[in-house]
């Protein structure tokens, strides 16, 4: 992970661009990577509290912060107002991280290590539990249009949908917690608590308040960009939000599942890339929609029609590719072949769908 410690050096190249008035290209570019090594480094202090504190509060506090990098970014889009871009990032999360990053350990992990077992019990909770979530959180857009745009309607909808998945998040990590040690293989992944960086329980915290308002900068920084850049490129905010900002918030984490995987630890892997979008479905996108509403920009559940089909057929293909508890390289070329498909299509979806 050092190579993504070295992209710290765009955070000053982005400060000097913002307030010297180089461009809103460069700002955008610079901020942009400059947030993958604060999202690294956040993700190593998470992990360095969780190793502090144990494994039961270290899973809480796993299950809690580990995708707090994409959580700062969709929070400082929605106080732009930016609701499309940040329900298209939630969508994106869930695709890339079951599709792309889970397609691209299996790919390469089988390259180097020929066909790969995994535990399919805890697995398979895994993979079924994101089915769940990607059922769960199209309820809302399923039945927009039936009630027929009716924005109260929708956005009670939402809010009570929210309700239910957090609490069933909320369940689902006391069902983990309260596991025995010799059960805990059946347990579902929330987050995978890994092994962090020698720091003492002191530094960890500044270091993760210094990274949050990092973070925090950044985005605001690629937010206020973005018009210029979309622009150029003839690029749809949607496009972006779907493609561009999960993978720029989910670089290291990203990495790390790779890695792994070029290991032969493919239970890690998988955690990695399943807990991060159980995370997504059940932890992030319903706190988005309270959050919202004290923000002033109410956001609801609702997503267009190739969002929901995409999110629940990537949820159904990566759990048929767990149910197993074995992979090879060309499993992970089709869901990637998958991914690069729905990226094409969504590149060519007009905006404002």
């Amino acid at each position: 992970m050092r190579g993504v410690r070295l992209l710290l050096i765009f955070f000053p190249i982005a400060l000097l661009a913002e307030f010297l008035h180089w461009g809103d290209m460069i700002i955008f570019g610079a901020s942009a990577l400059a947030i993958v090594p604060f999202a690294g480094i956040l993700g190593d202090a998470t992990e360095t509290l969780a190793h502090k504190t144990g494994p039961r509060v270290g899973g809480l506090l796993n299950a809690s912060l580990g995708n707090l990098a994409e959580l700062i970014i969709a929070v400082v889009a929605l106080s732009a107002g930016r609701i499309a871009l940040v329900k298209a990032s939630i969508i994106g999360s869930i695709l890339g991280n079951l599709l792309a990053v889970l397609g691209l350990s299996l790919l390469v992990g089988g390259l180097k290590n020929g066909v790969q077992r995994f535990n399919r019990n805890r697995v398979s909770v895994d993979a079924t539990l994101v089915i769940l979530a990607a059922i769960a959180i199209s309820v809302p857009s399923l039945f927009a249009e039936e009630i027929g745009g009716d924005f109260p309607a929708v956005e009670y909808l939402s809010l009570a949908t929210a309700f239910v998945i957090l609490a069933l998040y909320v369940m689902a990590i006391i069902y983990t917690l309260r596991q025995p040690a010799e059960d805990e293989q059946h347990a579902p992944a929330i987050k995978p608590v890994q092994e962090g960086p020698q720091w003492s329980l002191g530094r960890a915290v500044g270091i993760m308040a210094l990274a949050v308002a990092g973070l925090a900068l950044m985005s605001e920084f690629l937010v206020s960009s973005l018009d210029v850049v979309t622009e150029s490129f003839g690029l749809s905010e949607f496009f972006v939000g779907i493609i561009l900002v999960p993978i720029i918030g989910n670089v290291a984490e990203h990495l790390v599942a790779v890695q792994v995987a070029i290991k032969n630890q493919m239970d890690l892997s998988l955690s990695i890339a399943l807990g991060s979008s159980l995370q997504i479905a059940l932890l992030v996108a319903p706190l988005l929609v309270f959050i919202s509403l004290f923000i002033g920009h109410p956001m609801t559940l609702e997503f267009n029609h190739p969002e929901v089909i995409a999110m629940v057929a990537a949820s159904v293909i990566a759990a048929l590719v767990a149910m197993d508890g074995r992979s090879n390289w060309f499993e992970g070329a089709m869901l990637l072949g998958v991914f690069f498909i729905l990226a094409i299509g969504f590149f060519f979806l007009p905006a404002g769908i």
